[in-house]
């Protein structure tokens, strides 16, 4: 079935999430001082692209690069 969406954003649609320091690779660990909440951009497949330490962030550096970004939990 091939149906049509037109109010879907014309943009390659990415995902924020809150992503826990532990889970990244411990050469990104090393660049973070403390316990900080981070915010992840990930891309349809789960692969991170980007981290920020501020949300609205996470949706700015999206949106700059042409993506549109929605929260994921």
């Amino acid at each position: 079935m091939n149906a049509s969406y037109p109010d879907l954003p014309a943009a390659k649609i990415v995902y924020v999430r809150q992503i826990e320091p532990e889970a990244l690779p411990d050469a990104v660990r090393t660049q973070i001082d403390g316990d900080h909440t981070l915010w992840g951009v990930h891309a349809p497949d789960g692969t991170c692209i980007a981290v920020t330490r501020q949300r609205r962030d996470a949706f700015v550096l999206a949106r700059q690069n042409d993506l549109t970004p929605v929260s994921a939990h």
